[in-house]
């Protein structure tokens, strides 16, 4: 169970640098569809069976296609200019904050104890008290969530005449 989890984990935390080193944003979004599956396999391994499925059908589903209908509507094949130089500063700045990022990540990890074929307390994963607690007591987050996907998606597409004038 363990070793499923560091792969799932592994596969994560690579896709997820994939993410953010990649040059064409087509190739970023399709390494984010990787990572929304690793992160539903480590939420199946938590026995979050409801979380795992949301996360595939809202994330890897949803989410993910309005990514690509707005970097196909924004055609943005094209890389940017690259920057011919950094400075030394920069590049030591960078070194020193990925190294502090990496000793808090490994500061984290240590801390948590995975608790191996521990189920969950009563209550918790049940579809019906998330599905009440959406549409009750947190039904205007979930409609404001919804308008900001329908304006970013209208900003798209104006973004996108404008550019074509």
């Amino acid at each position: 169970m363990q070793i499923i989890f560091f792969i799932l984990a592994g596969v994560a935390l690579i896709s997820a640098g994939l993410v953010v080193f990649q040059r064409q944003p087509l190739r970023s979004a399709l390494w984010l569809i990787v990572n929304f599956f690793a992160v539903a396999g480590i939420y199946l391994l938590a026995h979050a069976e409801f979380i795992a499925a949301i996360q595939i059908i809202v994330y890897a589903g949803a989410i993910m296609v309005l990514f690509l209908f707005v970097i196909m509507l924004l055609n943005l094949r094209q890389p940017e200019a690259e920057v011919k130089f950094m400075h030394l500063g920069q590049k030591v700045g960078g070194v020193i904050l990925a190294g502090f990022t990496v000793l808090l990540l490994i500061y984290g990890v240590m801390q948590v104890v995975l608790p191996a074929g521990k189920e969950a307390p009563p209550g918790m994963g049940n579809t019906e008290s998330i599905a009440r607690l959406l549409f009750t007591d947190y039904l205007l987050p979930f409609e404001v969530t919804s308008v900001l996907l329908l304006v970013a998606i209208v900003g798209a597409v104006v973004l996108a005449k404008t550019k074509l004038k």
